[in-house]
């Protein structure tokens, strides 16, 4: 197995970004103040373990492909990731309402459904899939799976701090513009390389 440092950097990054503005945020955020944070962490956190493994299995059978497919597609993920990010409406925080939730099972279980039903298709999901078919399985797997942790450790430590003081559309424009930029630049790879 070969770790490739850029590689993992990159997933994090994108990811990070990509995430931040998404529902999963907003959720973790909400279940952070019903239930014990920690035991919210630890559900999502298997979630996003289960969701990265299905996109990097996912990227390395689209690896399989000859490299020009390969590079178009990947072309055409992140466009359409750029455009979900620039197109405006983010997503609106809603409220888990109800009862508190306690003990450890009964919160894993709550966040680990809530995260796992929601993140299918989701662009997090899309983009860790395009980035293990060019940019290696392993290293695409740890680079988003830190990047979905994080995201949700984030949300559930300074979620107010960050949804009161950085306005998340920001966060989904710069988000928006790697995307484009990374599709444009698999695109010259299509019909240079």
């Amino acid at each position: 197995m070969h770790l490739d440092p850029l590689a993992i950097v990159t997933a994090f990054g994108l990811i990070f970004l990509a995430e931040l503005p998404d529902k999963t945020m907003f959720a973790s955020l909400a279940m952070g103040t019903r239930m014990r944070p920690l035991y919210v962490w630890f559900g999502t956190s298997a979630a996003f373990a289960v969701h990265v493994g299905i996109a990097v299995g996912a990227g390395s059978l689209l690896g399989m492909l000859p490299g020009w497919i390969v590079k178009l597609v990947s072309a055409l993920m992140f466009g359409f990731g750029a455009f979900i990010l620039l197109r405006g409406g983010g997503d609106d925080e809603e409220d888990a309402g109800g009862r508190t939730v306690t003990g450890f099972w009964p919160v894993f279980s709550t966040a680990f459904m809530a995260v796992f039903i929601s993140e299918w298709g989701d662009l997090t999901q899309i983009t860790t899939a395009n980035l293990a078919a060019t940019n290696g399985t392993a290293s695409t797997a740890i680079g988003s799976f830190i990047a979905l942790t994080s995201v949700s450790a984030l949300a559930l430590v300074a979620g107010r701090f960050i949804a009161k003081r950085v306005p998340l559309k920001t966060v989904q424009r710069v988000g928006g513009v790697c995307m484009a930029g990374l599709a444009i630049w698999s695109l010259v790879e299509v019909f240079t390389g």
